[in-house]
C-alpha cells in the first residue's frame, strides 16, 4: 500500500499546499504548531512557531518564527492558495513546559503566550477552532495528511509498545568495553582541535592539513553544500570554502564533517528522526557559539567545538538504545526522571561520563573533557571556564524548541544559575531562543 511521504516542518517555518500525497509533521515541545485546512477547496498547511513575538532584528528576515507576525502570513498564504475563511478549520497544539514545572517555566511561559496570540489572531479572522491541545509537560506530534486533509495530535512517541521485561540492556563493564570499538577521531581533526585550543594557526595551514585526508575533505564539501547550512553558493573545493566561508566557519565545517559519522551509529536510538542526534549536536554548537560571542570572553573561539561534542557519549550508548528505547522513553515521561538518571539506572553509567572518557581517550584538551562531563551540571565544572554553562543553555534551547530530534529532555533547574554565571538575566531567555539557527533542521537531509 502506498504511504505518503512525511515532510517535517521545522520551527520558524510553514508549508501550504493543495491536496497531495504528503504528510506535514511538526514535533512540538515549547513551540506551538497550527494546522489549518479547507476541505471544500482542498487546501491545507502547517505552521511551526518558535516565539510569541519578535525579540530581535531577526524578525525582519524571518517573521514566520513569531506568532504575531507568522500567523497573518500563514493565513494569507492559505487564502492565496484558494482557501476561504468560512470553510477553514484550525487545530492548535504544543506550548508544553517539557519537564517538571519550575519557577522559570512559570515566569517565561513562552508556549502559553504563543498559544494565546495564535488564538487571538484566529478570533480576529473569525476562523473555527476544531481542536486545541496546548500546555502540559510532554512533547507531541502535530501532523496533517494533505491527501485527506486530516489532522492528528499524538504523543511524540508511543510509550505503550514495550514493557521492561522485553528489554535487554548491558551492564556498565560491557558499556565501557564498547568505548574501545569506537573509531578514533581523525588525526587531522584532532590536530585542528589542538591548534584552535592553542590559538596558533593560520587558515592555509588548516586547509593543507585537511587536504591530506581525502575522506574528510569530501565530507567537508558535502557538509558545506548540505541543506542544513543553507549556503547560497555551491562550494566546489576547499579553497572555495576558505574564501566564501572565512577561517572560523571553514574550521567549523571541517569539525562538523569529522564528527558526523559518529552520530550515525544506528537508525533508531536517541534520535526521534533520521540524523536527529547529529542535527542536535550542530544546532547546539551554533547556539553555543552565538551565546559565547555575545557575552565575550576567551571561550568564544572554543564554543562551537564544545557544543558540537557535548553529547559524544551517546554514540557509545546509542547502539543499545534500539531495544531499550520505548522503556527509557516511558520512564522519562511517566516517572519524571531525566535522561542521566535513567541511563545510570539502566546502564550503570550516563552519556556525559562516557563522553568524558571517550574525549580523554582521544586526547582532547581538558576544557572539552570538562565541558562534556558537566554539560548537564555546569556548577560542578572544574575547568574555571563558563563553557559548561553556555553549552547547558544551548542544549536547553535545542531540547525545548527543536523537540523533534532526540528523546532527551533537559533538567531546567540550573537555568537561572547558568544565566547569572554568564552575565545574562532570565528576561533575556527569549532573545537566546531567537538564536536558534533558521536553516538548521529545516531539512532532515545529510
Amino acid at each position: 500500500m502506498f504511504q505518503p511521504k512525511i515532510k517535517y516542518v521545522a520551527s520558524g517555518q510553514y508549508i501550504v499546499s493543495k491536496s497531495e500525497p504528503l504528510i506535514l509533521q511538526a514535533i512540538l515541545g515549547t513551540c506551538v504548531g497550527v494546522a489549518i485546512y479547507d476541505k471544500k477547496n482542498r487546501v491545507g498547511g502547517l505552521l511551526h512557531l518558535l516565539l510569541p513575538e519578535p525579540v530581535s532584528l531577526n524578525m525582519a528576515n524571518h517573521p514566520e518564527r513569531y506568532a504575531s507576525t507568522g500567523m497573518p502570513l500563514f493565513i494569507q498564504a492559505l487564502l492565496d492558495a484558494g482557501a476561504k475563511k468560512e470553510s477553514m478549520r484550525v487545530v492548535i497544539a504544543g506550548g508544553a513546559l517539557v519537564g517538571p514545572i519550575n519557577e522559570q517555566d512559570l515566569a517565561l511561559d513562552i508556549g502559553g503566550k504563543t498559544s494565546e496570540i495564535v488564538k487571538n489572531i484566529v478570533d480576529q479572522h473569525q476562523l473555527d477552532i476544531e481542536a486545541s491541545e496546548t500546555g502540559g509537560v510532554f512533547t507531541c506530534s502535530l501532523s496533517m495528511d494533505l491527501s485527506k486533509l486530516k489532522v492528528k495530535i499524538e504523543p511524540s512517541y508511543d510509550t505503550k509498545t514495550c514493557s521492561k521485561e522485553t528489554v535487554s540492556v548491558p551492564d556498565r563493564k560491557r558499556v565501557e568495553r564498547s568505548i574501545d570499538k569506537i573509531l578514533p577521531i581523525p588525526q587531522v581533526a584532532l590536530k585542528v582541535l589542538r591548534i584552535i585550543y592553542n590559538d596558533t594557526y593560520c587558515t592555509q595551514t588548516i586547509a593543507d592539513e585537511v587536504k591530506k585526508d581525502q575522506v574528510l575533505s569530501a565530507r567537508t564539501l558535502r557538509i558545506c553544500n548540505s541543506a542544513m547550512f543553507g549556503l547560497r553558493h555551491r562550494i566546489e573545493s576547499l579553497e572555495d570554502a576558505l574564501v566564501l566561508l572565512g577561517r572560523n566557519r571553514f574550521i567549523q565545517m571541517v569539525l562538523s564533517a569529522a564528527v558526523k559519522n559518529y552520530f550515525s551509529q544506528t537508525d533508531f536510538g536517541y534520535s526521534i528522526c533520521k540524523g536527529g542526534l547529529y542535527h542536535h549536536a550542530v544546532g547546539t554548537a551554533i547556539i553555543t557559539e552565538k551565546i559565547a560571542s555575545g557575552i565575550g570572553g576567551s571561550e568564544a573561539s572554543m564554543a562551537y567545538v564544545a557544543g558540537l561534542m557535548h553529547d559524544i557519549g551517546k554514540v557509545v550508548l546509542d547502539q543499545y538504545m534500539s531495544s531499550a528505547y520505548p522503556y527509557l522513553y516511558r520512564q522519562e515521561n511517566n516517572e519524571s526522571m531525566n535522561m542521566l538518571e535513567i541511563e545510570r539506572k539502566t546502564f550503570g553509567i550516563d552519556h556525559s561520563e562516557i563522553g568524558a572518557l571517550l574525549a580523554e581517550r582521544w586526547g582532547l584538551p581538558d576544557v572539552y573533557v570538562d565541558t562534556i562531563r558537566f554539560h548537564h551540571h555546569p556548577d560542578q565544572s572544574k575547568s574555571g571556564s563558563n563553557l559548561s554553562h553556555v553549552v547547558y543553555l544551548a542544549d536547553i534551547i535545542m531540547s525545548q524548541f527543536q523537540a523533534g530530534l532526540e528523546i532527551e529532555r533537559i533538567d531546567l533547574s540550573q537555568l537561572t544559575r547558568s544565566m547569572e554565571t554568564t552575565g545574562l538575566h532570565l528576561s533575556q531567555f527569549p532573545s537566546i531562543v531567537d538564536l536558534l539557527p533558521h536553516q538548521n533542521l529545516n531539512s532532515q537531509e545529510d
